[in-house]
Order: C-alpha cells, then sequence, then structure tokens
C-alpha cells in the first residue's frame, strides 16, 4: 500500500531547512499527526521544533515553508498533495481525493484476502499460548476470554507473516486430580461420567469439597493419590487418562463451534519427566533453598514473595512445570516469542517464574510474554467450580445460535440458509462481545448483553458486510453479469471494469495467511474512461476510504499491543462509514462511470470487513 504519510515526510525532509535544522526523514515523520479535525487536512507538520534552529515563531515558519512545498510539488496540478495550507504553526496537507480513492480501492482489489496482511514477522516464529482449561472440569464462561483473545492474537501474529504455534496448555496435573480421583472411587459410576463427562465429574468435584468440609481427612487422602500418580500409580493413570481423553471430546465441541484449532495440547503432564532437569539445574545454580521442608527461590531482592519450586511432599508446582515448559519451547522451537494469554490473577505467578528463568540465566527470559485479562463475574457474584456455580460456554453458544435463528425466522431475513446464518451470526455475536472492550477490564455476563445485536456489536458489522454483498449482486443482476458477484475477495466479477479476480482466490483466513501465491495484477486494464473517480470523494466516501487505509495499520497496532478490540473499533467504525455512505448516495445510477466507481469502494468495505473479521474468528454471511 502506498504510504501517503511518508511520501509527506519525504517532501519536507527535502527543504534545505529542515535538514539545517537536523531533521531528516524517519524523524520528519514522526512528527507528522492526523488532525482529529478534518477539516484541517489529511496531516499536519508542526513547526515548533524549528523555532530555535531557525530562530523565527513557528507561525512564520510554517507559512514560508507551505509555500515553497507547494511551488516545488505544483499542488493541484495531479499530483498526491491538493492542498497546502499554513494554519498557525502547522502546515495542513490535503491529499488529492480521486488519487486516494484510486489506490485503496486498487489496493484491497489486488490483494483481496491478504489486504492488510505484511511480511512483517518473516522468520520468526510465535508461540501463542491460550484457551488452557482444566480437565475434567467445566469449559465455562470464563474461559471464554483466554480462549478467543488468544486465537484473535495468533489470526494477527499469522497474518503479519510471523510463524505462530497454537498451544493449548490443558490443565491436567496436579493436586486437584488426586480429589478428582478420590471423588470417583468414593462416589462416581462409570455410565454416567460416559453419558455427560464434564457435569458428571464437576458434580463429584463438588461434593468432595462438601465432605471435605466435614472431614479434613479426605484432602490428606487426595494429596497422597497425587504423589501416586505422579509416581505412574497404573490405577492412577488409568483414571486420568479416561477423565483427560472424556474432557477433551467435550472441549473439541466448543472448539469446533468457535473454528479454533491447536497445534499442540501438551498439557502440564507433558512436562512430569521434564521437571527433573530443572531442579537439579536450580540446585546446581544455587537458587534453591530450603523453607520448612519445601524448597524455594528468593525474590525478595526483586520485591516478590518467594516463588515455591516443589512442596514438603516433593511434588510439584504449576511454577515447576511452567519453567519446564518455557525451557522445552524454546529448544523445540527456537521462538521469537512466547505470549501467555492467561488472566490477570496470576500477574504474580508469571512474574515470578519470568524471574526465575533469568536467573538461571536465559537471555530470552524477555521474549516470554504474559498478556493479562480481566475477570468475568455472574451478575449474582462471581463463578465458582468448587460450589457448581457455573455458565457452561457451550450452552452460551448454542443459546446465542437459538436466539438468533428465532430473530431471522421473526424478521423475515433473506438467508439461503437459516441454520448456518444464525450459527455464523450467533457465534460471531459471542465472539465479538467478548473481543468488543479492552481485554483487561474486568465484566459482568449477562445475557441480555450477549444476545443484543443491536448497536455496536457483532452482528451489525456482519449485516454491513451482507448489504455490501447485495448490493454488488444487484449490480450483477443489473448488467447481466451473473449473480453471484461475491465469490472472489475484493472483486464484483465483471460488473466493475479494472477489478478482475486476483491470483489470490478464495476468501476466507487461511487464504490470507499465504500471500506468497498473490501477483500483481498485471492484465489489471487502464481503468480511465471506465471510472470516475470523482464520483468517490464526497466526504462520506472519503471517511470509509480513509478507514479502510489505515486497516494494514490498526492490524499491526493490534499485534503490537496484544489488543484485539482494537481491530474491533475499528471494524465498528468501517461498518458505520460504509452504512452512511450507502444511505447517502446511490450507488446503481443510470451513469456506468460513477456506478463502476461507487460498486468499486462497496467491494473494497466488503473485503475490509471480510478480513478484519476473519482475524478475530468471525465469518461473515453473504446474506442476512
Amino acid at each position: 500500500m502506498r504510504d501517503f504519510k511518508q511520501e509527506i515526510a519525504g517532501l519536507i525532509a527535502g527543504l534545505t531547512v529542515i535538514q539545517d535544522a537536523g531533521l531528516d526523514e524517519t524523524s520528519v515523520s514522526a512528527l507528522i499527526e492526523e488532525p482529529a479535525d478534518e477539516t484541517r487536512g489529511d496531516y499536519a507538520f508542526p513547526c515548533f521544533r524549528l523555532a530555535k534552529a531557525l530562530k523565527k515563531a513557528p507561525p512564520l515558519i510554517a507559512a514560508d515553508l507551505a509555500a515553497q512545498i507547494a511551488e516545488g510539488i505544483s499542488v493541484g496540478a495531479g499530483g498526491m498533495v491538493a492542498r497546502v495550507v499554513a494554519e498557525n504553526a502547522y502546515i495542513n496537507f490535503f491529499l488529492d481525493r480521486a488519487l486516494f480513492a484510486t489506490a485503496i480501492t486498487r489496493e484491497t482489489a489486488v490483494q483481496g484476502a491478504a489486504y492488510g496482511s505484511s511480511n512483517l514477522g518473516e522468520g520468526k516464529k510465535v508461540i501463542v499460548e491460550f484457551s488452557s482449561p482444566n480437565i475434567a472440569k467445566p469449559f465455562h464462561i470464563g474461559h471464554i476470554r483466554s480462549t478467543v483473545i488468544g486465537s484473535a492474537i495468533e489470526h494477527i501474529y499469522r497474518f503479519l507473516g510471523f510463524e505462530t504455534i497454537r498451544i493449548n496448555h490443558l490443565g491436567d496435573y496436579g493436586t486437584q486430580f488426586g480429589k478428582m480421583i478420590v471423588a470417583y472411587r468414593r462416589w462416581g459410576k462409570r455410565e454416567d461420567v460416559e453419558k455427560e463427562p464434564i457435569k458428571t465429574l464437576l458434580s463429584y468435584y463438588t461434593k468432595f469439597h462438601e465432605e471435605a468440609d466435614r472431614d479434613s481427612s479426605l484432602d490428606d487422602e487426595a494429596r497422597e493419590v497425587f504423589v501416586r500418580l505422579e509416581q505412574g500409580g497404573a490405577e492412577e493413570l488409568a483414571l486420568w487418562q479416561w477423565f483427560r481423553d472424556e474432557s477433551l471430546k467435550e472441549f473439541g465441541r466448543v472448539y469446533k463451534m468457535l473454528g479454533i484449532e491447536f497445534d499442540s495440547y501438551a498439557g502440564e503432564s507433558f512436562y512430569s519427566d521434564k521437571m527433573g532437569r530443572v531442579l537439579q539445574e536450580m540446585a546446581e545454580k544455587g537458587l534453591l533453598q530450603e523453607s520448612d521442608g519445601a524448597q524455594i527461590v528468593d525474590l525478595a531482592p526483586w520485591d516478590m514473595p518467594p516463588a515455591l519450586i516443589t512442596k514438603k511432599d516433593g511434588s510439584t508446582l504449576y511454577i515447576t512445570r511452567d519453567i519446564a515448559a518455557a525451557i522445552y519451547r524454546r529448544e523445540h522451537y527456537d521462538f521469537h516469542k512466547n505470549i501467555y494469554v492467561v488472566a490477570s490473577q496470576q500477574n504474580l505467578h508469571f512474574q515470578q517464574w519470568f524471574k526465575v528463568v533469568e536467573l538461571m540465566g536465559y537471555d530470552w527470559a524477555d521474549d516470554c510474554v504474559h498478556i493479562p485479562f480481566g475477570l468475568v463475574s455472574l451478575e449474582d457474584g462471581v463463578m465458582s467450580t468448587r460450589g457448581g456455580r457455573v455458565v457452561f460456554l457451550e450452552d452460551v453458544l448454542n443459546k446465542a445460535v437459538a436466539r438468533t435463528r428465532e430473530i431471522i425466522i421473526e424478521k423475515d431475513v433473506n438467508t439461503d440458509d437459516i441454520d448456518e446464518t444464525a450459527r455464523q451470526v450467533g457465534i460471531g455475536a459471542v465472539i465479538f462481545n467478548e473481543l468488543a472492550n479492552n481485554r483487561i477490564k474486568d465484566y459482568v455476563f449477562s445475557w441480555d448483553k450477549v444476545l443484543n445485536f443491536d448497536g455496536e456489536t457483532g452482528p451489525y458489522v456482519q449485516y454491513s458486510y451482507a448489504r455490501a454483498a447485495s448490493v454488488l449482486r444487484k449490480a450483477g443482476a443489473i448488467s447481466g453479469a451473473g449473480t453471484d458477484t461475491t465469490a472472489m475477495p475484493g472483486d464484483s466479477g465483471s460488473v466493475i471494469p479494472g477489478l478482475e479476480p486476483d491470483a489470490a482466490g478464495g476468501c476466507g483466513l487461511e487464504d490470507a495467511m499465504h500471500p506468497d501465491g498473490l501477483e500483481a495484477l498485471d492484465g489489471l486494464r487502464d481503468i480511465e474512461g471506465c471510472i470516475d473517480c470523482a464520483a468517490i470523494c464526497g466526504d462520506e466516501a472519503y471517511a470509509l476510504e480513509k478507514l479502510i487505509y489505515r486497516l494494514p495499520m490498526v492490524i499491526k497496532e493490534a499485534g503490537e499491543k496484544y489488543e484485539p478490540s482494537i481491530l474491533t473499533r475499528h471494524l465498528v467504525d468501517i461498518a458505520q462509514a460504509f452504512n452512511r455512505f450507502y444511505h447517502n448516495e446511490h450507488i446503481l445510477v443510470e451513469d456506468e462511470k460513477e456506478r463502476n466507481a461507487k460498486l468499486r469502494l462497496v467491494a473494497a468495505a466488503k473485503q475490509a470487513l471480510k478480513n478484519g473479521l476473519a482475524l478475530l474468528g468471525i465469518e461473515t454471511p453473504e446474506r442476512m
């Protein structure tokens, strides 16, 4: 994509007085702003930094430089800049709207599903650990945050050219499995577990804690059982493996509904035979200290409580397994970044073990990144697995789909497949609701909010996409070019001259992840005489074009900040801008040149929405 800001920086940096002031193109670019008030131009350069070097007031500098730039580039003579205006201490640049519109709509057509992608991460591996539910426990609404935030971050990094490894670090180890085995042996029935694994195991787990409150010997029994499990006891291992297998079957249904896959399900148990080496290495490096029979690493010099490495009975803890896992991943994957999408409750835990890894002498400790997020609570209080107070994620998704189906029937929505559209929109609504706000914020789960499809929601953005698809279909029917004009990325078939299908083909996230197959459209014919770009230079059209242009930058920012909500908010902005353009402009006009230009912009908006939603893990129905 043409970088207009950088080109303007080049114009400014080419002036002798700028060079005399010690500013190069990079420093000039860093100073350039995008005015919030669009009447003040598309870009603005402040002249305050030049006052001391030039010994003049900033407004006088701005006036002189604006005149020099205007004279040097023949402003208004078909170039990039239509106007240069000095206002107080700023030089304001107004781009040529027709040139801008041509560039944006052409670029989205050429790149298609790869629009917004980059090769920023070429040759670098990024691990994203996310979701990570505990086996034999409910996959509840609290898990959705790690699951969809992590998935979106992974999609974004892959789109930016990184090789990504998706890891589901299952909670399949620890003393809770001693409790589960004890509970099953005392009160369990195999046929009940096979019928409803998670709900049945949850009832056993809940009963264990109820009974343990009255009989503390149950906790001792559970600890003993877990030690036997760690030591490879045949009966304990068999029960544990069965619990794990049954849990993964249920988890798999939820992941399928969300369209999420993993490259590895290596959970805590995977590292059970790798912790001896870690403990030995810590001891050899003088990090371990004994404390009441347990082994710790003293972190007081870094204002943290001690890291508990092994308990009195010699059993390991989360921190031991996380350290072993990080070492294994570094040796196995040679990662550029090792990202953990885990709730903010675990902030101290990650700070502690990151510091321990650093003290062990591993310089890649800084490449391990914890991405915290806020907690989910219920309207009547916090969730409690022990108390059995949870909302199953699968129930949330099924209810969202069922409610969406009711709305489709109630409003007589035009769709080829009610069930498929209900699935796409219902699940999309749940995902979008999770990603709409800053990830660090806590929130209260509300059925009413999740199933509210009005306002700035996922269904609204999906509907905007479907509206764009409908316009392109109608254009095809009017021109006789066929009715299915939405199958190609950023294109409306032969409806719009100059928008032949690009080499990428396809229109999903996977297509966008492999841009190597993209070729420049050498066959893209000259659009002069076919399209009148002046028809898409009005305020509504230009506002939409600028948002589409910014999409690649927004995707990059969302990746750098590990914040999918940045992209989510931008997609709402694009949808709103498109709908304003749709309502205020008559698109399917008689004049061929004007109609083609407007259809070209509709196709660009459609492609931008599709690409952005795909990165969030949300599908795009063609009709709704």
